[in-house]
């Protein structure tokens, strides 16, 4: 029972420093290019839609704040991330629209409990759409751009952690399928981001 009481602080500490910097590779990425070459607006969208469901969520019904802390952290970083990308798209003024349906959709969602209900069931197909989307992007241009595997890594292993905490806290069957879910298409990306890295060219020496 101690041990298992470890491994849930374990759990819990680790996936909120691994997500306090979980978009920092991408974010950092795109900084360096200038380009957001590889990256899907729709699946960004569709992924903080994602979060703000899911925060929400936890929050209407109460769970241990532990168990969905970092989930403010990942929205923040998902809004700086929107915003490079809308920058380089040339799109930045669309940002106050995506930030008034936020609005929007985070009081609607608790208007009545099965609003709640239903988008928490939702969540799992609007999260898995996302995923599909960053996927379809990099299997039509095969080239991962400033896609960064290092930040799909890390959302994996917060996917596994969570599993891991939802069984021993909450046991939501509707929480538990979502990560289940998200580990597998995450692990998914990842490799279709190193299938199509692009290697650098190397330029021969004159001898």
């Amino acid at each position: 029972m101690e041990l298992q009481t470890e491994l849930l602080v374990f759990a819990n500490w680790s996936t909120l420093v691994v997500c306090m910097v979980l978009k920092f590779p991408q974010i950092l990425s795109v900084m360096a290019a200038k380009s957001a070459e590889g990256l899907s607006l729709g699946s960004l969208l569709l992924e903080v839609t994602g979060f703000l469901v899911f925060l929400r969520y936890h929050m209407y019904y109460e769970y241990p704040m532990e168990t969905y802390v970092e989930y403010p952290i990942l929205i923040a970083q998902d809004a700086v991330l929107l915003l490079f990308i809308l920058y380089y798209s040339g799109s930045i003024r669309s940002a106050l629209s995506y930030s008034g349906m936020a609005f929007g959709l985070w009081n609607i969602l608790v208007l009545k409990k099965w609003i709640i209900d239903i988008a928490l069931n939702l969540c799992t197909l609007i999260s898995a759409s996302s995923k599909f989307l960053q996927l379809q992007h990099l299997w039509r241009t095969q080239d991962s751009g400033q896609a960064s595997a290092l930040t799909w890594i890390m959302a994996t292993y917060t996917c596994a952690t969570r599993i891991f905490t939802t069984v021993m806290t909450t046991g939501d069957i509707a929480v538990l399928v979502r990560f289940i879910v998200m580990l597998i298409l995450n692990c998914w990306v990842v490799f279709a981001i190193l299938k199509y890295r692009k290697k650098p060219d190397v330029k021969k020496k004159d001898d």
